[in-house]
């Protein structure tokens, strides 16, 4: 499988412990961000590779909770 080196940033991030929190509107998610285990934030992820991670299946939510690998 292809992947960006955006999309292989994200994926070590949340292999290592690390979460996509997102906010809704209504049904739409507007707005996420990638959390690392150590807190910080990725500043390279955008909707667009969010979309991108959920489309293939590599970043599922379960409950409501946050984006996990």
């Amino acid at each position: 499988m292809n992947i960006s080196s955006n999309e292989q940033r994200v994926l070590h991030a949340l292999a290592r412990g690390g979460v996509i929190r997102h906010q809704r509107d209504g049904d739409r998610i507007v707005a996420a961000e990638c959390i690392t285990s150590e807190g910080n934030c990725l500043a390279e992820f955008n909707l667009s590779v969010f979309a991108r991670l959920r489309h293939r299946g590599l970043a599922e939510s379960h409950g409501w909770r946050p984006y996990r690998i």
